[in-house]
């Protein structure tokens, strides 16, 4: 039987590092290496799209003049349907500091507390010009006059086209709002307006050089 020395990693921060070596047979050596590769892209996707209150990556950041870090959403940017009685218009949004080799942009809302913590994606817009450094309220209408230039954005989880605000359960805890821009290594993402949210998340991994967070919080 063919034996080999495997090592063990332990994960510490964000990495994952030594911690001891075993000896292992052939197959147990595949199958352990099988499983850290799965945990390290599952690690990868959550450190891209993790929720946060406000990032400042390597001193890409950042910020809204429609609300604060951890404050509650005004009723302006909330859901316009169903017990939702809010205007549906997204935030104004402005970043800095952005890596110097980047291509474009996207931004994102996600709410990480829907659905039993599964989430859920209120927005995706993508394909934002490198020079952009804002988002005017109501860019998240797609087909508004706000609207970056050559941009594209898909069908969020409502299964509208653009943005749709917070709409949390009736007597649900405060759930978080993040809104995401990520500074990508590609001018075109790759997906097109009918991209499903899951194909747009797996492309936003693999191109993301760089993205920083802000949230709000909202309840009924």
């Amino acid at each position: 039987m063919l034996v080999m020395f495997t090592a063990v990693y332990t994960l510490v921060g964000s990495e994952y590092v030594y911690a001891t070596s075993t000896a292992v047979s052939h197959d147990a050596a595949m199958q352990t290496e099988k499983r850290m590769r799965t945990i390290a892209v599952t690690m990868s996707s959550l450190f891209a799209l993790s929720a946060c209150a406000l990032a400042h990556a390597d001193g890409f950041t950042l910020e809204s003049a429609s609300f604060g870090p951890n404050t509650t959403l005004g009723k302006k940017l909330v859901y316009d349907q169903g017990k939702c009685k809010g205007d549906n218009t997204s935030p104004e949004l402005h970043w800095s500091g952005a890596p110097a080799d980047t291509k474009s942009f996207a931004v994102t809302l996600f709410d990480p507390d829907a659905q039993n913590g599964a989430g859920f994606w209120h927005w995706m817009l993508f394909d934002i010009d490198a020079k952009t450094t804002s988002l005017e309220p109501g860019a998240g209408e797609a087909a508004g006059s706000n609207v970056p230039p050559g941009s594209t954005t898909t069908k969020n989880q409502f299964g509208n086209p653009g943005y749709s605000g917070p709409c949390p359960p009736i007597g649900d805890k405060p759930h978080r709002y993040v809104f995401t821009v990520y500074a990508l290594r590609v001018e075109k993402l790759g997906p097109g307006p009918d991209a499903t949210p899951a194909m747009v998340r797996k492309a936003l991994e693999d191109a993301t050089i760089l993205s920083a967070s802000i949230q709000g919080l909202y309840a009924y």
